[in-house]
């Protein structure tokens, strides 16, 4: 329990840094997924951002440099939750999902951990998918702070309750469980099955781990870019 606690930990500072660092990154590509359905832009309000450099340009210049991490405090609070009930999760669902032998049935035991990480990203998603939306939200949030729908991140939940009702919280939902049940399965039906079956040693005596060979950041983003245009458009 204490490793665990200590790597949740060092994950999670990790994983905020890291997410702090590229957070600019972030608003300006859900600013340029966004912009054709913005109703401040297409009212006139606001010009069309001409690409990435003109929305990097504009956006600390007319909304002050603190903007380009708008969204980011929802980003890195709802990792924390996430990754515990990721693992959480998981391991209730494989007691279910994934009774089969490693070295015998080799491919049910894939497959069961398959469903268990797929079952587990969407039911953590379940859980803290109010914080995923609100941050798209805030990024997609263009002008100066009186001119802005939201003030932040409570402000942002709140409004969307009030008009929307609970349901608001949970718009593009169903696109986002899809891509992430895929990736989580993906994720941990590698990681799983690779570990049930310890280290695999190749003809020339190398060893190594299967799943290794994709880096998982690579898997995520293989796996979740289209799915997560489409659900900016949405919210």
């Amino acid at each position: 329990m204490a490793d665990f606690l200590r790597d949740f930990l060092i994950g999670g500072v990790s994983a905020a840094v890291s997410k702090t660092a590229v957070a600019p990154i972030e608003r300006v590509k859900l600013l340029l997924q966004t912009q054709d359905a913005n109703k401040k832009i297409q009212e006139g309000g606001a010009k069309k951002y001409n690409g990435i450099v003109d929305c990097f340009i504009r956006v600390p210049k007319e909304e002050g440099l603190s903007a380009l991490w708008r969204g980011n405090l929802a980003n890195v609070i709802r990792y924390f939750p996430t990754q515990a009930l990721n693992f959480a999760f998981k391991d209730a669902y494989k007691k279910l999902l994934c009774p089969f032998d490693p070295k015998k049935e080799k491919f049910l035991f894939f497959l069961g951990n398959m469903a268990s990480g797929g079952a587990a990203g969407a039911t953590s998603l379940m859980v803290v998918y109010p914080l995923d939306f609100a941050r798209t939200r805030l990024a997609a949030d263009i002008g100066k702070k009186s001119e802005r729908q939201f003030a932040g991140l409570s402000d942002c939940l709140s409004k969307v309750y009030k008009s929307d009702g609970f349901i608001g919280l949970y718009r593009g939902f169903g696109v986002s469980v899809l891509g992430i049940v895929v990736y989580r399965g993906v994720y941990f039906g590698t990681y799983d099955t690779a570990k049930g079956n310890n280290l695999q040693t190749s003809n020339d005596g190398v060893t190594f781990q299967p799943n290794s060979l994709l880096p998982n950041s690579l898997q995520e983003q293989l796996v979740l870019f289209l799915i997560h245009q489409i659900q900016s458009e949405e919210e």
